[in-house]
């Protein structure tokens, strides 16, 4: 089976291995070949092969051509290859699912649309992400009747959104993106008596829906309620530099960090950490929570994405809301009781197995498989 994708993922062209590299790997095996339309890059513009088998088409033209590009060399590739389905990750102006619904049609293929997260949903930060879900549901409205399916990648919040935006039920799945490599990704040595260094960790883009601000101003008021926190915050941004200078001047216990070398690096921050905060207004996963769970972290978090799931039941962490009080409670809810922390974590590792890297990729393949209506191939 072939399979043509139109993706929002430019860092392969540009020879950067990052987390769709690493899940092409595996993925790739399921099929005879894969091709996929992305972004045009800052750099070189030249067709890509990875794994044997995957194959990426950079755009020629800016982001406000990239539909008519899609089309254009879509219907190319499929001259040339023939496909079983078209895959689009759908985001921004949705050129890449217009495309895909073109070409769809044009050549009787059936379409699945991938929306991992809705700007602004469950909560708006800004002007651009209210302006945002407004084109998400417009494109969804549009795409409903057209596409074969609609991919999401937790099983509570996107599905109801959707639903609520008069999408057949049937047309919804769930196939989730948490591809986690166990090995790495793994508890602290049964031996291991060392203090942790950090209290909390926070990994991401330090942009506003990150929530990068009520984190700090929580630690500010935990401090004045008597308890200091000591946060470790990974990541670039915007943010970086005035959040630094906010906790410097207040007097809190962080450390700042760029960048992390490898994932068994960022494993180690996580298992020196007793508990992970995501603080997002929205978010299709986040990766590095489950990452961090999966460490053995107790988790923090507003009910974004695959969080609201995993933490309902207070046995892995802690949901809070959006606001600066509710993030600090659970920052003491947490961090105060270790023993009760620790339960937490456990749990919290037990809970993200589900996401062993290789049978999540299996079940998101064969996912697709079945859209196509292929039958299953069991590797």
């Amino acid at each position: 089976m072939n399979l043509l994708m139109v993706s929002g993922d430019r860092q392969i062209v540009v020879g950067e291995r990052g987390p769709f590299y690493s899940m092409q790997a595996e993925f790739s095996r399921y099929f005879d070949r894969v091709d996929v339309i992305c972004p045009k890059p800052n750099g070189p513009i030249q067709v890509r092969e990875i794994h044997g088998n995957v194959h990426f088409h950079p755009a020629n033209v800016p982001s406000r051509r990239m539909k008519g590009f899609v089309q254009e060399k879509g219907a190319e590739l499929i001259g040339q290859h023939g496909y079983a389905l078209v895959v689009s990750h759908d985001y921004g102006r949705f050129a890449n699912g217009r495309g895909a619904a073109w070409l769809a049609k044009r050549f009787d293929l059936p379409h699945v649309s991938e929306l991992h997260h809705i700007p602004g949903e469950p909560v708006a930060d800004s002007f651009r992400e209210r302006l945002e879900r407004f084109l998400a549901k417009r494109y969804v409205a549009w795409a409903k009747s057209r596409v074969t399916a609609f991919r999401v990648v937790n099983p509570g919040q996107m599905p109801r959104l959707l639903r609520a935006w008069g999408v057949n039920p049937g047309k919804i799945v769930v196939l989730p993106s948490q591809y986690l490599d166990l090995d790495v990704f793994k508890l602290r040595a049964a031996a291991l008596e060392e203090a942790y260094e950090y209290d909390l960790v926070f990994v991401g883009r330090m942009v506003n829906n990150k929530g990068l601000p009520r984190i700090i101003a929580a630690l500010e008021m935990c401090q004045a309620r008597g308890q200091t926190w000591k946060a470790l915050f990974v990541g670039k941004g915007p943010l970086r530099a005035q959040m630094m200078e906010r906790t410097k001047s207040q007097g809190l216990f962080t450390r700042w960090i760029e960048w992390v070398d490898s994932p068994e690096d960022l494993a180690a921050l996580y298992r020196s950490s007793r508990a992970v905060v995501c603080a997002s207004t929205c978010e299709g996963g986040p990766r590095f929570t489950v990452e961090a769970m999966s460490c053995g972290a107790a988790c923090i978090s507003t009910p974004v994405g695959i969080m609201e799931d995993l933490l309902a039941d207070g046995a892995a962490g802690r949901l809070c809301g959006f606001d600066v009080e509710s993030l600090s409670d659970a920052f003491d809810g947490v961090l105060i009781d270790e023993a009760g922390r620790k339960t937490m974590g456990e749990n919290a590792a037990i809970r993200v197995r589900v996401f062993e890297y290789s049978q999540a990729i299996k079940t998101y393949a064969n996912g697709l498989r079945h859209l196509a209506g292929q039958e299953k191939r069991t590797l």
